[in-house]
C-alpha cells in the first residue's frame, strides 16, 4: 500500500512534513503550504482518508511507518519538521517513538493520549449517527465546529460521504485508544507540544503527560482557541511555527502574533 501524498516548494530547501487530523485529509493544510513555500512541503492523506486507497486497514502504527518510509526517500541529508494535528499527532508521536533520531522538530498538536475507558461502547453509539454523515445539515453543523472553511466544505462532505462504516470505527477505535510508547522518551530534536486555551480537560491533560514523557518537549496553549487552530487562525499559527523553528522561540503575549508592519 502507498500513501497518496503533495509535493509543494523548493525541493533543495528543508522538508516540512504536515499530517492531517481524522475526517479531513491533507487539504487542510492548505493555509501552511501557502505560506511555507520556501520549504520542501510534503502532505500525504492517511491510509483510509483522502485520496488514499483502501488497501491497508488504517491503524496509527502503519500510518507511521508508511509515513516514515516517505520521510526516508524524500528527506535525505534535509533538516525535517514534522507538525501533525489530532489523530495527525498521535501518528507524529508514533513516528517520533519509532524513529528517534529521524525529525529534527516535530510539532504536535491536539493529541489525546488518554485512553478513554468506555471508547468501543462509545464508539458503538457513533456508528448509530453515522449516516448523519451524508446528511447535509449535519455534515455543515459538523464543518463548523471543525474551523472549516465555506471553500473547503464540498471536499470535506464528499470525502465524508466515501468513509465507509468499518473505517470509521476503526479511526474512532485508534484514536481514542492511542497511548504514548515507552520509546517515546528517547525522541531527540525539538519537539513542542500544543493545546487550544478552549479545548477539553482531557486534551490539555494530554499535553501535560506528553511533555512528562520526553525532556525535549516543551507545551503552548493557543489563547481563546478551541479544536483546530491551524483551520480556525491560520496566521496565528504559522507564525507561531515560523517563529518556533526559525528563531527557537515562543511568542510570549497576544501582541507577539501580530506581524511587523
Amino acid at each position: 500500500m502507498t500513501l497518496y501524498y503533495k509535493e509543494y516548494g523548493h525541493k533543495h530547501a528543508p522538508l516540512m512534513v504536515f499530517i492531517h487530523g481524522g475526517g479531513v485529509s491533507g487539504w487542510m493544510w492548505n493555509k501552511q503550504i501557502e505560506y511555507f513555500k520556501h520549504f520542501h512541503c510534503l502532505v500525504p492523506d492517511l491510509p483510509e482518508q483522502g485520496l488514499s486507497n483502501g488497501d491497508c486497514p488504517f491503524s496509527i502504527n502503519t500510518s507511521a511507518e508508511k509515513i516514515i518510509s516517505l520521510i526516508e526517500e524524500k528527506g535525505q541529508r534535509k533538516t525535517i519538521i514534522a507538525i501533525g494535528f489530532s489523530l495527525g499527532a498521535q501518528v507524529l508521536i508514533a513516528i517520533l517513538s519509532k524513529r528517534p533520531d529521524l525529525i529534527q522538530y516535530a510539532m504536535i498538536n491536539s493529541a489525546l493520549v488518554k485512553p478513554i475507558s468506555y471508547a468501543k461502547m462509545f464508539t458503538k453509539s457513533l456508528v448509530v449517527i453515522y449516516p448523519l454523515t451524508r446528511n447535509k445539515t449535519f455534515s455543515k453543523i459538523q464543518a463548523k465546529s471543525m474551523y472549516i472553511d465555506t471553500d473547503l466544505y464540498e471536499t470535506y462532505y464528499n470525502e465524508s460521504g466515501r468513509m465507509s462504516k468499518n473505517t470509521f470505527t476503526r479511526i474512532m477505535n485508534e484514536n481514542m485508544s492511542f497511548t504514548i510508547p515507552k520509546s517515546f522518551d528517547r525522541a531527540n530534536g525539538n519537539i513542542l507540544v500544543t493545546v487550544g486555551e478552549k479545548e477539553k480537560k482531557m486534551m490539555k491533560d494530554s499535553m501535560i503527560e506528553i511533555i512528562n514523557s520526553n525532556p525535549k518537549c516543551r507545551g503552548f496553549v493557543f489563547p481563546k482557541m478551541g479544536h483546530g487552530v491551524s483551520l480556525a487562525e491560520p496566521e496565528l499559527f504559522n507564525h507561531v511555527v515560523e517563529k518556533w523553528i526559525q528563531q527557537d522561540a515562543l511568542p510570549l503575549s497576544p501582541t507577539d502574533f501580530i506581524h511587523p508592519s
